[in-house]
C-alpha cells in the first residue's frame, strides 16, 4: 500500500485489538446503548440490517450501516456467517467494517472486523449482565468455545468477579482447549455447564437450541448472541417464554432474532432504555439479552500509525 497522502489505511484486527481495552469500551457500549435507545436525542441512525442468505452454503450476508451525530461516527460494516466453517481454519463469523468521514462522505478507513466484532459484542453483554445478573453472581456458563467465547470471558470479568466458570462446546476437544487456556472447567454436556449457573452466554453458531429451558435456574441471567437470524435458534422457545427479553434494539430483534420470532415471544424493551433510568432492570427473574449488534456501538477515539499514516480518530464500531 502507497504511504501518500490519498491512500486509505487498512487496520487489522491485531491493531485493532491492542488499541482496545474493556475498561475503556464497556462504557463506551453503555453510553452507545443509550444513545440508541434515546431516539432522536440519542441521534443515532440505525436501519435494520440487510441480510440475504448464500444458498450454496448455507450461509448468510449481512450489511450493517450506522450514523452517530453525537460521537460524529459514518460507518458500515459488512459481515458473512457460514456455520459450516465450524472447524475449519475459515471463521464461522467474518468481518469488514467501512468508516466514513460523517462531514464530507469521503472513505476514510478500511478496519477488520474479527477482533472489534468480537469485543463490542461481548461489551454490550458486560453492560446487560451489569444490570441484569442476579445479586451476588459467582457461576458463569459459555456455551460456545470459539471467538465470541474468549471475548465474553474477558468482558464479563469486567463487570463480575465469578468464582466458577465453564465451558461446554459440541466438540468437547475444543471446551478442553479453551478451559486449559483460560483457567475454566470444560463440561461434556450443556445442562453440566448451566447447572445452578448465574450468567450463561450462547455464542454459538447453532441454528437449533443448544439451551433448554429446564436446565435454566430461575432467575439466571442469559446473553444470547448467536442466532442472528430469523430461521435459527441457540434457546429453548419454552426458556424465551418465561423470560424477561431485553434487546440491543427491539425493533431488530423483533424481525431478526429467530429466538424471539420463532419463540412468538414479547421483548419487554431495549438495554438502552434501563442504561437510561427509562425501563426497570428486573434481575430477580429470568432475563434474557438478545444482542443483534450495531455497526457504531463503540465509538472510541484511538491513534494508529499504519503505512505511514496517521488516523487521529478512528470510530471503532
Amino acid at each position: 500500500m502507497s504511504s501518500s497522502s490519498t491512500s486509505i489505511p487498512f487496520i487489522s484486527s491485531q491493531e485493532a485489538e491492542k488499541a482496545l481495552t474493556y475498561a475503556a469500551l464497556i462504557p463506551a457500549i453503555e453510553q452507545a446503548l443509550g444513545d440508541f435507545s434515546n431516539g432522536e436525542q440519542g441521534g443515532v441512525v440505525q436501519p435494520l440490517r440487510s441480510v440475504f442468505p448464500v444458498k450454496k452454503q448455507d450461509g448468510y450476508f449481512l450489511s450493517m450501516p450506522a450514523y452517530s451525530e453525537k460521537q460524529s461516527g459514518l460507518a458500515c460494516k459488512l459481515l458473512t456467517l457460514f456455520p459450516k466453517n465450524e472447524n475449519t481454519k475459515f471463521p464461522v463469523l467474518q468481518g469488514t467494517i467501512a468508516l466514513f468521514d460523517p462531514d464530507n462522505g469521503s472513505l476514510k478507513a478500511i478496519l477488520d472486523g474479527e477482533a472489534i466484532t468480537g469485543m463490542r459484542t461481548a461489551a454490550a453483554s458486560a453492560v446487560a449482565t451489569k444490570y441484569l445478573a442476579p445479586e451476588g453472581s459467582k457461576i458463569l456458563a459459555i456455551l460456545g468455545a470459539g471467538l465470541q467465547a474468549s471475548t465474553h470471558l474477558q468482558a464479563l470479568r469486567h463487570v463480575i468477579p465469578f468464582s466458577e466458570v465453564r465451558v461446554w462446546n459440541r466438540t468437547y476437544a475444543r471446551a478442553e482447549a479453551f478451559a486449559a487456556k483460560y483457567g475454566c472447567i470444560a463440561c461434556k454436556t450443556g445442562e453440566e455447564a448451566v447447572k445452578d449457573a448465574d450468567v450463561i452466554a450462547t455464542v454459538t453458531g447453532t441454528s437449533t437450541p443448544i439451551l433448554q429451558s429446564e436446565w435454566v435456574k430461575d432467575g439466571a441471567h442469559i446473553n444470547c448472541v448467536g442466532a442472528p437470524v430469523p430461521d435459527q435458534q441457540e434457546l429453548d422457545p419454552a426458556l424465551v417464554r418465561r423470560s424477561v427479553i431485553y434487546a440491543d434494539s427491539k425493533e431488530a430483534a423483533l424481525n431478526e432474532s429467530g429466538d424471539v420470532v420463532i419463540s412468538k415471544a414479547e421483548v419487554f424493551g431495549e438495554i438502552g432504555e434501563v442504561v437510561l433510568g427509562k425501563l426497570k432492570a428486573r434481575r430477580n427473574e429470568t432475563t434474557i439479552f438478545k444482542s443483534l449488534g450495531s455497526c457504531l456501538g463503540c465509538m472510541r477515539q484511538i491513534s494508529y500509525s499504519c503505512f505511514g499514516l496517521r488516523i487521529e480518530t478512528v470510530n471503532l464500531c
